[in-house]
């Protein structure tokens, strides 16, 4: 058994499709309508093809309060590993991408959490080795 998708709660599909891809670097994948949503995914260039990043729309009223609750409280949504994170972090920054906190060694790993601009903080992870 193995991860094929995963997914991240988006309050607007195309704000989160440029901010994934023109800022993240990620590529789009299937970009599906289904009414006034779509079924849209990313890939990341740096991982396997196969493994892909759903942006849905948080349309349920519990999703919204959760994925709320989760940014109030400064949980992120999900992780993502990096190589070098201190790199990573300038290079985003440069494209005016929003931290939350800066890259911090907890433990084995350093992260840092960045504002996805649609409701959900996500972090980057770099393990130590």
């Amino acid at each position: 058994m193995r991860i094929h998708m995963t997914s991240v709660m988006v309050d607007d599909q195309q704000k989160a499709l440029d901010f994934y891809t023109d800022m993240l670097g990620f590529k789009k994948k299937r970009d599906v309508p289904l009414g006034e949503a779509r079924w849209l995914t990313v890939t990341s260039p740096e991982g396997a093809d196969d493994v892909e990043l759903l942006l849905e729309p948080v349309e349920f009223a519990p999703a919204k309060t959760f994925q709320k609750a989760l940014f109030d409280a400064g949980i992120p949504a999900t992780a993502f590993e990096v190589i070098d994170i201190q790199t990573e972090f300038e290079q985003l920054m440069k494209r005016g991408v929003v931290f939350q906190t800066k890259p911090t060694q907890m433990g084995p790993v350093t992260v840092a959490v960045l504002d996805d601009t649609c409701g959900n903080l996500i972090q980057l992870v770099q393990k130590q080795d």
